[in-house]
């Protein structure tokens, strides 16, 4: 199988070939002035030995490597590909000076198309059992807390297991972790097949149990693939579209069980039969998607995507420490409080999720099957507001007011859906759902991203790893406090409480100050010192042994 380099790499000027990845900068122009590509794809410019673009009128004018220096126009400085200085010429910052090359590779739709995919899978095996949980209840013979707690399993390993995760992904990369992800939820999926006899619940909680650790290795690595493969005009947007992946998977969850497996208690072999075809049509896309995994995820592309990416990857790998990652993380106040919100914003989503049958069926009794569609009108709607915020991201790097707003219209949407949900026509909660999910499952890529820029340099893993964990645990405190109070008083009471606790989030989104370091460092501003976090795979032995100069450093 070719190497992913072998796809990646591009022509260069005969006599000055590339040397890891990166090449001498022209001594006249400034090192924070070249830039490989532009964010559409690979350019044909280079730069001659002049400093001046090959196919550029200025060209004739510079005569000989000897004769004037003609600067670049920002057009060409934009496409321009790094080549060697002159022979003998002095540059500012010291004698060869070099930076790194900065490239989009291709292969990166093709990783975040398969993520999103197997996240999909994972995040359908999560809600295949709560939105259809009288129908299970009834299979296995068990109460609507047992049912519950196929969902809340999701929740529960996560918190532990999140560390190691993240370790593992910091320090043996992204490959492996994308593999233990897609593979355990292949096998999750299997064993549950195995589980459709009514003594058998124990093995479908088996089964859930290896899902729910799947999902560990899945849910942090949103904003690690984006930062890692895509470039800065579109890493939100490439963040966006792998949580997509999660929502959607959500949304399929919600649409297919009620369908697969209809309420047939009175037949229970027919209603094995069903369950047996949910279970293995997941099974065979879980393993097709592995294979997919084996074969085509690759660790990192061969060159940097970004000014940001470059220079931790150039930084000493040395100087790296998980621990102190982590202690960095705590001693920041704004994560911190971006931490508590989103756990709240996060947590209430699930509860929702994971209860909403037993709220429908409350006020409409049989509707087993418009629950699902009302679920997957929420999490559509959702999928849309994520891609919007995204690119309005992308586009504006308004982090902080973006978060702020849709959460304040998210604790809107839940207070709209709270108050109608008893008011006897369905089709209003159709429409309550469609707008708590647009800014309530739209909120998700946001804090992700938001993390990222205000914890900058340290691993997008551990910081999305300790939002995620924090999600799981207000999850599954919500789901069994909502629960309760659903049962004993109705879901207007349970929707209330959610709706005071995201109010406490509004309030501490709002004091969270915005020091967007990511951006300013691919703006060129510098506030202090870069430390390294490794992104290298082990078994990527392509030396590193060429870093970026102080001129450089100060250039960027």
């Amino acid at each position: 199988m070719a190497r992913p380099d072998d796809e990646e790499g591009t022509a260069v000027a005969n006599g000055h070939p590339p040397a890891n990845g990166y090449l001498p900068v022209p001594g006249d122009t400034p090192a924070g002035k070249v830039s490989a590509e532009t964010q559409n794809g690979p350019t044909a410019g280079c730069l001659a030995l002049s400093g001046v673009s090959q196919d550029s009128p200025k060209a004739a004018a510079s005569g000989t490597p000897d004769g004037p220096k003609t600067p670049l126009a920002p057009e060409e400085e934009t496409q321009a590909r790094l080549l060697p200085k002159d022979p003998g010429e002095e540059t500012p910052g010291g004698e060869g000076t070099l930076v790194p090359r900065i490239a989009l590779s291709p292969r990166r739709f093709v990783v975040l198309l398969i993520f999103s995919a197997y996240s999909l899978v994972n995040a359908f095996q999560w809600i295949q059992y709560s939105i259809i949980s009288n129908v299970f209840e009834g299979f296995y013979n068990v109460s609507s807390l047992h049912i519950d707690w196929l969902s809340m399993v999701y929740m529960l390993a996560y918190v532990p297991l999140i560390f190691p995760a993240t370790w593992l992904l910091d320090t043996r990369g992204l490959r492996l972790t994308a593999l233990l992800g897609s593979g355990l939820n292949c096998l999750g999926a299997w064993v549950k097949c195995g589980s459709v006899q009514q003594h058998l619940f124990w093995v479908s909680m088996l089964g859930q149990c290896l899902c729910s650790v799947a999902q560990v290795f899945i849910l942090g690595l949103p904003s690690h693939i984006a930062s890692v493969w895509f470039g800065p005009k579109e890493v939100s947007t490439a963040c966006a579209t792998a949580v997509l992946g999660n929502q959607l998977g959500t949304a399929v969850g919600f649409l297919l069980p009620p369908v697969l497996v209809p309420n047939t208690q009175n037949d229970t072999q027919l209603l094995s039969c069903n369950i047996s075809t949910m279970f293995y049509g997941t099974s065979a896309v879980a393993t097709l998607l592995f294979i997919l995994t084996v074969i085509a995820f690759k660790e990192k592309p061969r060159y940097p995507p970004s000014q940001a990416q470059a220079v931790l990857q150039d930084s000493p790998p040395g100087e790296y420490s998980y621990v102190k990652s982590i202690r960095n993380l705590f001693k920041s106040i704004p994560f911190v409080l971006l931490l508590i919100s989103y756990g709240i914003m996060t947590g209430a989503f699930y509860s929702v999720s994971t209860l909403l049958n037993q709220m429908i069926l409350t006020h409409y009794e049989g509707e087993e099957v418009n629950a699902g569609r009302i679920g997957l009108t929420l999490v559509l709607a959702g999928m849309v507001g994520s891609i919007l915020c995204g690119l309005w991201l992308d586009y504006t790097k308004t982090y902080k007011h973006t978060t702020l707003t849709v959460y304040i219209l998210s604790f809107v949407g839940m207070v709209i859906f709270t108050f109608t949900l008893n008011l006897g026509h369905i089709i209003i909660v159709f429409v309550t759902g469609g707008l708590l999910g647009f800014f309530m499952t739209g909120y998700l890529p946001l804090g992700f991203e938001f993390a990222v820029e205000i914890t900058y340099p340290e691993s997008e893993g551990t910081s999305s790893g300790l939002l995620n964990a924090a999600a799981q645990i207000f999850g599954i405190l919500f789901t069994l406090a909502q629960g309760k109070l659903t049962s004993a008083y109705g879901p207007t009471t349970g929707n209330i409480f959610l709706c005071v606790w995201m109010f406490v989030g509004i309030i501490l989104t709002a004091l969270i100050k915005s020091d967007l370091k990511r951006h300013n460092i691919n703006k060129g501003i510098t506030n202090g010192d870069v430390k390294a976090v490794p992104v290298d795979s082990p078994t990527d032995q392509e030396s590193k042994t060429i870093l970026m100069s102080k001129q450089s450093e100060s250039a960027i």
